[in-house]
């Protein structure tokens, strides 16, 4: 345990209730849907902007264990199904002076995305951050030895441990699936990716009034979110769910669901200024594995992210849960079992349904659209719970989440 650099920083329980700096609540959110951001970014936005060599030339890159570089894929030609790791970084450096100063370098964000082999359908797993797992050797970022392994650490301490790299290793390790490709995105690149989507339409079940993170939604309904109000009801814990992080998971991935319609949309992808902004702000945000830099590969696999539909996108959470004693004491827990169940699905391209709900911060959307609402304005809204899902054969009981085409409103803390 002791192999930690200095530059981890501790991480406290999951269930603290204490008014938080302001600096803090912020970088979480911004790497947790930073994760879904640069997944569509990478999709939506190199197809049409990101081939632009002045913009491919900013990128940085990293080298991934073992990875290998074969000559990239013509375009629109990348064979089979593929795993691509997003991971969100807090690092300060370079970010500016609002997000106050810290050394520590946190992966608040981890999140797998499987593509299956015929390409029909997507699974993207978000790993709590406080989730313990094992940590095996790492390779140091000069290529002289290994990090020691150790046998429970939060997960969000991997990239400071060993960088990229590590986190890669690790989920390897955690999940059985092969990494070939990664992604890291700052907090600045979230910022100026979400603006350039130009908001993004989320519900809620009731008012949503947080003063820890200065969400204001004064009464149930829809909202188009940019800016300053999107950070804001994303860094929203005490106002969603239980108060938990668990629930703010599943209240998030009612804005990452959202976000994905959105850039799928014809407005996003038929307007080139919006995704000249994305590539931009990705280009220079973001650190990618030497296998995904190339350009050519960005737009094969951005192609194939393209087409599948939006009900075959499944987000969901990787199985956990709080109040474990020992070592997991203030920590999340792995359900091995129902991980176990939900991994031997997606290893075996097994389409699969979910049966246990979204999660403690979400509910069904009662008023259900063709289309996402683009109006700022509020519209009534039911704070009924969702009805229970009728199981079904396929389905993986414990896994909670939602597909990107399932329209859901956060569920207000009361």
């Amino acid at each position: 345990m002791s192999d930690l650099r200095p530059r981890s920083r501790s991480i406290g329980g999951i269930a603290r209730h204490g008014r938080l700096r302001s600096s803090r609540p912020i970088v979480t959110v911004l790497k947790f849907v930073g994760a879904a951001i640069a997944v569509v970014a990478v999709s939506a936005a190199s197809v049409a902007g990101i081939a632009v060599a002045g913009i491919a030339s900013k990128i940085n890159s990293v080298a991934l264990p073992g990875e290998k570089q074969g000559p990239p894929p013509d375009l629109g030609s990348f064979e089979g199904g593929f795993n691509v790791l997003i991971v969100g970084s807090d690092t300060r450096a370079g970010q500016g002076g609002q997000f106050g100063k810290d050394d520590g370098v946190l992966n608040d964000v981890t999140m797998l995305v499987h593509v299956s082999e015929d390409q029909s359908n997507a699974v993207a797993v978000s790993i709590p951050r406080d989730m313990v797992v094992p940590i095996p050797a790492c390779p140091r970022e000069d290529g002289k030895g290994n990090y020691n392994s150790m046998s429970a650490q939060p997960i969000n301490n991997t990239l400071a441990y060993g960088g990229l790299a590590c986190t890669a290793l690790t989920v390897e390790k955690l999940t059985g699936l092969k990494i070939p490709f990664a992604a890291l995105i700052t907090f600045q690149g979230v910022i100026q990716m979400s603006t350039a989507v130009g908001g993004v339409p989320v519900c809620v079940n009731g008012p949503l009034i947080d003063n820890y993170s200065g969400i204001n939604l004064p009464k149930a309904g829809s909202y188009t979110l940019a800016g300053a109000d999107a950070l804001a009801f994303l860094r929203s814990r005490h106002g969603v769910g239980d108060g938990s992080d668990l629930g703010r998971i599943s209240s998030q991935q009612v804005f990452l669901s959202s976000l994905v319609r959105t850039v799928k949309s014809n407005d996003t992808l038929t307007n080139f200024t919006k995704l000249y902004g994305i590539a931009t702000a990705a280009s220079q945000n973001m650190t990618l594995s030497n296998s995904l830099k190339n350009v050519n590969t960005m737009a094969s696999l951005a192609l194939v992210l393209k087409g599948i539909p939006l009900d075959r996108i499944t987000f969901v959470q990787y199985p956990g849960t709080t109040g474990v004693s020992g070592v997991y004491e203030g920590k999340v827990a792995p359900l091995t079992s129902v991980a176990t169940a939900l991994f031997a699905k997606i290893k075996a391209d097994e389409s699969f349904s979910l049966d246990s709900g979204t999660g403690r911060g979400s509910v069904a959307d009662p008023n259900t659209s063709p289309e996402p609402s683009a109006s700022a304005t509020p519209a009534p809204s039911s704070s009924a719970s969702a009805p229970a899902p009728t199981p079904t054969a396929d389905a993986v009981t414990g896994v909670l989440g939602q597909t990107a085409a399932d329209y859901t409103c956060s569920k207000v803390n009361r």
